[in-house]
């Protein structure tokens, strides 16, 4: 007979290595080295520190990134898309990185938008300062600098990219092999002004006015980057002038502003190339701000704000938003598998009235802590600067590969290969087997690590909304949405009538196990192809060969004594090989995101491009999706429907789907913009109309409907 909790067991100690690899995960997932090379840049983590790295020296050190003709890459303020390179650094104890010196960008006109960038070579030069409190190892004095940077690369397309970089720096001795690219940086740093500046407000206007410019650019034209993102209509046209000595502006306000500051960092520059000059003054603020419009950065500029096909939720609507979506996850076809081992543990008790209720209250509590605990990760993650949605996880090749050994393992022991009591000592079987309580928590916490890529009707804006309320409202919410996937089985737990419904223990539940396995391979099919669209089609490859690798390790342990040991030495030395395989495709071998190839009548989503098609004045659909993401593939019936896409077809609608089945920076801030953190969402655009956003599961006559509308 099956050793359920066993086999709990053994989940639990699964999830637990889930929970630190998608930690880990989350901020790296390319080999470690101090030069990174894509079709688009050259990455180098460079290093300056001409006086040695001692206490009380200040070390320069900077990513630089060296663009294909036509590619760029953007300075603190973006302009009207993109995304800023953002730097993170791991230092020894006694060593404080600061800020970005940011060099001067220049404008980048693509279409009606204009962007804050770089192109050609730029170096990004950060200060780190070495405090009396570093102490460097005896016999091998050096200071060694781990960074983890991102940055969005665009041409026409935009491609987010990441880099884990490693140096090593001598700390007596000078490290100045780079000191030509740091003085160029240096140089094209803006300067400080001594004179004063101020920016009013003048209704829809910016009158800026700044003094103290050097003498020799008076009746010179400037270039104006504000640093503060949001302000001004960074493509529009604006005037200048020189009164006297008083450099003044005066630039249009953005149609779309979410920004209103008592002071604004201005950058004014003067000429190009080698001759170019700049400076920096902070202005102060004066004037009425008129409320803001904000529609978020990375929404078409041109659109009208978002509608909703109902009115942004409150708080308590999204608890009740929350409590039916986690009764609908019920039914998502990923949560079947665990929930089916949760029939057959009611079964198995039928006669036990008290076991029932305490194994749906032990059952209900691991749901509520696991939602919890993943909500917790996901907000602590987030505010330590990852782009993380719900479903963050499963954005993981390693979580992939775990939960694909752990539903083969399953799979296998349902199907009657092999039982747990033959691994373990009789005591500890015994002793798991007393415990019906823990091993209902821990089918609660599996049920929810499956269920979680998942959103369901009513969870979009409930997770949406959780993202900007206090932390305790937010885990709130996740503590509902855990609830009312539990509701089901609690109430049956509780409720003598439905007990009395279930049928009696007997020797049809040894069917219903073996029945059991195959919705646990079926799991494990949908893993393989996941990790397949992760990686490659060899990454799917290796751990198909991995599994069956497993498979041999647990039959060769069954085997009678006399033939066992050279078949598990074989087998385990097989399961090695595969393992070692997995690991390459997983770590070393990443696909990105964009690129995915077209398929049918769809194009690949990127920051910008839905502006750049409503310029065109065609309407724009797109579909965020992932692999991992079951509810996205049903879905995807609906929308290749062929009386769909012949209305796709006659409004001439641009398709873009947006891939999230890794993790992309670009994509969360996209869905966080739209009010959601996980998929699916659906949203259609038209040039002059407002986006609409469908529901997470919509039907052929919603979709024909918001098209008959164009």
């Amino acid at each position: 007979m099956l050793t359920y909790p066993l086999l709990l067991r053994l989940a639990h100690a699964l999830l637990l290595g889930v929970s630190c690899l998608t930690a880990t995960w989350a901020t790296a997932q390319i080999h470690p080295k101090y030069v990174l090379t894509t079709d688009q840049v050259r990455a180098e983590l460079m290093a300056y520190a001409p006086q040695g790295a001692d206490p009380g020296k200040t070390v320069w050190v900077g990513l630089q990134l060296t663009h294909q003709p036509q590619w760029h890459t953007y300075w603190k303020n973006s302009g009207d898309s993109g995304l800023p390179t953002s730097l993170r650094w791991t230092l020894p104890p006694g060593v404080l990185a600061g800020d970005i010196a940011w060099p001067t960008p220049k404008k980048i006109s693509i279409g009606h938008l204009a962007n804050f960038g770089y192109e050609g070579t730029v170096l990004l030069p950060v200060p780190l300062t070495i405090t009396p409190d570093f102490k460097p190892a005896l016999f091998s004095p050096e200071l060694e600098v781990k960074l983890q940077a991102n940055w969005l690369v665009c041409k026409i397309e935009c491609v987010p990219q990441e880099g884990e970089f490693v140096l090593r720096l001598p700390v007596k001795s000078s490290t100045a092999l780079n000191a030509a690219d740091f003085d160029a940086a240096f140089a094209s740093m803006p300067q400080p002004l001594s004179g004063s500046s101020s920016v009013t407000v003048d209704g829809q206007q910016l009158q800026v006015a700044v003094t103290g410019l050097p003498a020799a650019l008076q009746s010179q034209k400037l270039d104006l980057f504000p640093e503060t993102s949001e302000v001004i209509e960074t493509a529009a046209s604006w005037t200048q002038a020189w009164r006297g000595s008083t450099w003044t502006a005066t630039v249009p306000l953005a149609t779309h502003r979410s920004n209103s500051p008592t002071a604004m960092p201005l950058v004014l520059a003067s000429g190009s190339g080698a001759e170019r000059t700049s400076f920096v003054t902070v202005a102060a603020v004066s004037g009425t701000w008129l409320a803001p419009t904000a529609l978020q950065p990375m929404l078409p500029t041109n659109a009208a704000p978002l509608t909703y096909t109902s009115p942004p939720p409150s708080f308590w609507l999204a608890l009740l938003g929350a409590l039916l979506g986690g009764l609908v996850l019920n039914l998502m076809p990923c949560v079947f598998p665990v929930l089916a081992i949760k029939v057959m543990g009611f079964a198995r008790h039928a006669d036990d009235r008290r076991g029932q209720r305490i194994s749906g209250l032990a059952y209900s509590a691991g749901v509520v802590a696991s939602f919890v605990a993943l909500g917790a990760l996901m907000l602590a993650l987030r505010s330590a600067g990852e782009t993380l949605g719900w479903g963050f996880q499963l954005q993981s090749p390693a979580v992939v590969v775990a939960l694909a050994v752990l539903f083969t393992v399953m799979g296998l022991n349902l199907s009657g290969l092999f039982e747990f009591r033959q691994f373990v000592p009789s005591g500890l079987a015994t002793l798991e087997a007393s415990n019906p309580t823990a091993n209902a928590f821990l089918t609660g916490l599996l049920a929810v690590v499956i269920a979680s890529p998942c959103t369901a009707p009513f969870m979009g804006a409930s997770l949406g909304l959780a993202l900007g309320l206090p932390a305790w409202q937010a885990l709130l919410i996740f503590a509902t949405l855990g609830l009312g996937m539990a509701l089901p089985f609690l109430v049956a737990s509780c409720s003598p009538l439905l007990a009395r419904l279930l049928p009696r223990p007997g020797a049809w539940m040894n069917t219903l196990r073996r029945a059991m396995a195959f919705p646990m391979f079926a799991t494990v099919v949908w893993l393989v192809w996941v990790l397949g669209q992760q990686t490659s089609i060899d990454g799917a490859g290796a751990l198909l060969a991995l599994l069956v690798a497993l498979a041999m390790v647990i039959g060769a342990l069954g085997t009678p004594s006399k033939a066992r040991l050279p078949l598990v030495i074989f087998s385990i030395a097989i399961l090695l090989g595969t393992t070692w395989v997995t690991g390459q495709f997983i770590f070393q071998n990443p696909k990105t995101n964009a690129a995915t190839l077209t398929q049918d009548n769809w194009q690949p989503w990127a920051p910008g491009k839905i502006d750049q098609v409503l310029a065109t004045g065609a309407p724009v659909f797109v579909d965020f999706t992932a692999a991992w993401c079951v509810t996205c593939q049903y879905n995807k019936t609906t929308l290749n429907r062929a009386d769909v896409q012949a209305s796709f077809t006659a409004k001439q609608v641009t398709l873009l789907r947006a891939d999230w089945t890794r993790r992309d920076p670009a994509i969360s801030a996209a869905l966080a913009q739209l009010g959601r953190n996980g998929v699916p969402v659906y949203v259609l655009y038209a040039p002059g109309r407002a986006p609409m956003m469908l529901s997470e599961i919509p039907s052929a006559s919603e979709l024909l409907a918001a098209l008959a509308v164009l």
